[in-house]
């Protein structure tokens, strides 16, 4: 029925929208410094107002540091659906944004600066979560699967990297979790705040 009411809608010259969320989990003493990674591309996002093209160039930036942080890769989810209406697809990327948003210590708080000193004696994380979120316009078959396979995972992460040069993004939202440099991310809270997280 969905695959005869998609050739319907692309008959009527309707525009395809797929909107997802990947949960990608990283641990060891090394994934520290990705948080910099986000934390400055979340200071340049606000600092651009939203602007889309800097969210992209932001998100190429996010997947390649993923993409080589891969040995720290322990679990990842996705979810999403397809729309042909833009409304409904902007509705849903609002409900991931709020979910994200909710998810433990994934607020970023940049009014807390912390002095050179202070920030050395900060504990490191050893669990980082990443949460990204987009809606691009058309097919993305390596987004539309199970993304919790290493090898999946990569290709869904080159693929986001691709839609931003194919300029095919209409949404773009990074959350992480713990979401500044000192907050911590025990296993017991990764269970219970990421329960969807599949082992890798």
């Amino acid at each position: 029925m969905s695959a005869w009411r998609d050739r319907l809608n692309k008959l009527s010259g309707k525009t395809r929208y797929v909107v997802c969320r990947i949960f990608i989990h990283l641990a060891g003493d090394e994934v520290a410094p990705l948080l910099g990674v986000l934390n400055s591309k979340a200071r340049d996002a606000i600092e651009s107002e939203g602007d889309l093209e800097v969210l992209g160039e932001g998100l190429v930036d996010i997947c390649q540091t993923l993409l080589q942080m891969n040995l720290y890769w322990r679990s990842a989810a996705n979810e999403g659906d397809v729309f042909w209406d833009e409304g409904e697809a902007g509705d849903y990327v609002t409900e991931l944004f709020t979910d994200s948003a909710q998810r433990y210590l994934s607020e970023t708080d940049f009014e807390v600066a912390s002095e050179d000193d202070e920030l050395l004696s900060l504990p490191a994380t050893r669990n980082l979560v990443v949460m990204l979120t987009i809606a691009a316009e058309g097919e993305v078959p390596a987004l539309e699967t199970n993304l919790a396979d290493r090898e999946a995972l990569e290709e869904g992460l080159k693929a986001l990297i691709d839609l931003h040069y194919q300029n095919k993004l209409r949404a773009i939202q990074v959350h992480f979790s713990p979401a500044q440099l000192g907050d911590e991310l025990t296993d017991e809270q990764l269970l219970l705040n990421f329960p969807e997280l599949v082992p890798l």
